[in-house]
Order: C-alpha cells, then structure tokens, then sequence
C-alpha cells in the first residue's frame, strides 16, 4: 500500500510512521503519518475485508456500526467539516481520496497539529463539551449512510457465555457492591440500550475520547475518525467523553468526579443556548448511554483474568493486570451509579 499509494498529494512518500489504531478493526487498513515532496500528510486505509477480529469485521450496510466507507462520505460529503463549523469544533482538512484497484479507499488528510486530546485538562474538554452541547442541541440530519443503534449493535454484539464476577483477583480491587452493579449493567443492557434509544435523538460522532480530539493553537477543536458517526441520543457522546478520558490511563483518574461535574455541566450549558433544556432528562440519557456502552467491559476483563490474558486495551493500555483494575475501579463505580439512575422508574 505505502509502495503504491494512487491519490497521494504529497508526492511519492519518502517516510511513513504508522500510527496507534485499533489494529482489531477490520474496515481500517492501517493509518500513518507520512511525509513527501509536497509536504506531510495523514494517510488512511479504508477496506471492506482487512485483517482483524471476526467481533469487528467491516459491513457493506450504511446503517451498520461499522459500514467501512462511512468515513470517506464523512469528508468527502462535506459533514464532518460542517457538523460543528460555527461553534469552534472542526475537523482535519480533506487533502485527497479515492479507490484503489482492489476496491479498498486511501483517505488522506491534514495532519493536524496542536494539543492531543490526552493532554487537554479538566478546563479545556469542559470548553469542548460546552461547544458540543450547542452543536447538538440544534436539528440534524439523518444521511443515509449515518450509522442507526449505534450503541445496541456494538456494545451488544457480543455473547460472553460464563462470567466469573468473584475472580480473586478481581475482588481485590472490586468491592462486592460493585461487582454486583457491573453483573446489573451486563444483565440488563437491553433497558439501557432502549432507555438510549427512547432519549431525544441527534447526529453524534460516537467515538469522542482523547485520542480523537485535538485543539488548535488557535483554539479550535478537531475531532478525528469518523467512521462510527451517525443518529444517537443527545448526551451520548458526552457518555463516552467522561469515562473514555481515564480507562486507559491518560488522565490522573483521581480527576474523575470533578471532570464529570465539569464536562456535564457545561454541555447541558450548551445544550441550554441551543434551546434544549431538559435538564434532567439529558442526565438520564448520559446516565443509559454510558452504563451501556461499556457494559460488556468488565465481564470482558474477568474473562480475561479466568484465561490468564492481559486485561488492558491491546492497542492503548499495557499497564499491568493488578494497575487496570485499581485504576478502573472508580470509573465503574460511576458507571454504575448512571446505571441505577437510568433503570430507574
């Protein structure tokens, strides 16, 4: 691929640094950094049938989670450019795109310079929910390539069979109340997965964390990859923001209650400008959107444990066992709290 690119703009690579991704991803060939005569550039591989995990494999079905050209409509329809324009959330520059031979797509776009979403603090990503509660608080459209049930086809695509919710290990770290509430939110993600869904409904990017945020010198805000994009419920991205920023260990997790209070705080603020002010309703959505998105986490890790695997993210955190657990300990505590909020009657 890097010997043959066919829409470079930047010439013939001379140097190409491959990038962290999820490597499990089968619709992403590969993503790098590279450099040329024209000057440098992000290159990104879109295939419909790349090497991966059978739990990601890449879809033909525009509503489908993971339908492997949405993010080349996403720049190349012009919506990821547009979706947050006038309120300081933008996108990298579209430099080329096009088909290869075989039918799989290079994307390349600017490479984007700045702060990395992993070292912006509690004040910067609580300016960046507050833009994004006013970019979601208005009417968007529904695209037909634009993912449907985002969170009920990729957090509930996966039959775990056995758990065991007492591993020693895990009970170390774990007290039994909250194991208790993990095993709650793993048996009762279809409730959360429909409380989502009934919440009033917006375009989201479904996929905000660090490693997908930048800002600016000048102030901006870049969201990157967008390959999950599509309808979900307004707090939903907000839902993955606040938990996404500690579970793989790039922010001080003792940050954790105070950047919940902020970011939300200031994306209901968002929200509010926009016209959307139903305060308590938007907590509940949060509330179901984030028990639900990670609600396969934990059984996923005690299984890893009871097989002797690493239970850190493969291609983010490579922390020890015994650091994973303490560190997301609070993290699913509060996880747990939005469960018991959202399940109430």
């Amino acid at each position: 691929m890097l010997d043959d690119p066919r829409h470079s703009p930047i010439g013939t690579p001379a140097r190409a640094t491959a990038l962290t991704h999820n490597t499990g991803n089968q619709a992403t060939g590969g993503i790098w950094a590279v450099t040329g005569p024209g000057g440098s550039a992000i290159l990104k591989h879109l295939t419909p049938a790349g090497d991966g995990r059978g739990d990601w494999s890449a879809s033909p079905d525009p509503r489908h989670w993971n339908y492997w050209r949405r993010e080349p409509l996403a720049y190349t329809t012009g919506f990821a450019a547009a979706y947050g324009r006038d309120h300081g959330i933008g996108a990298p520059d579209l430099l080329a795109a096009g088909e290869r031979p075989d039918g799989s797509v290079e994307l390349w776009l600017e490479h984007v310079t700045g702060t990395p979403g992993t070292g912006l603090g509690p004040d910067d990503l609580a300016e960046f929910a507050y833009r994004l509660g006013a970019v979601q608080g208005r009417p968007a459209p529904d695209l037909p390539w634009h993912s449907h049930r985002f969170l009920r086809s990729y957090a509930g695509r996966r039959d775990l069979g056995p758990v065991d919710w007492d591993h020693p290990a895990a009970a170390a770290h774990w007290p039994a109340d909250l194991r208790e509430g993990l095993r709650t939110i793993w048996n009762r993600r279809a409730d959360l997965f429909a409380r989502t869904e009934a919440a009033p409904q917006t375009a989201c990017h479904l996929d905000v964390w660090p490693m997908n945020l930048y800002r600016r010198p000048g102030g901006e805000f870049v969201l990157l990859d967008w390959a999950f994009t599509g309808r979900g419920a307004i707090g939903e991205d907000l839902a993955n923001l606040i938990p996404d920023t500690f579970f793989d260990g790039h922010q001080d997790v003792d940050r954790l209650a105070d950047t919940e209070t902020a970011l939300t705080g200031a994306y209901l603020r968002g929200l509010a400008e926009a016209g959307h002010r139903d305060e308590a309703g938007v907590r509940k959505a949060v509330a179901a959107a984030g028990a639900a998105k990670y609600c396969w986490l934990a059984p996923v890790m005690l299984q890893g444990l009871t097989a002797g695997r690493p239970i850190g993210s493969s291609d983010y955190d490579t922390a020890a066992d015994e650091a994973v657990l303490e560190r997301r300990r609070p993290i699913f505590a509060m996880l747990v709290r939005w469960a018991r909020t959202a399940l109430e009657a």
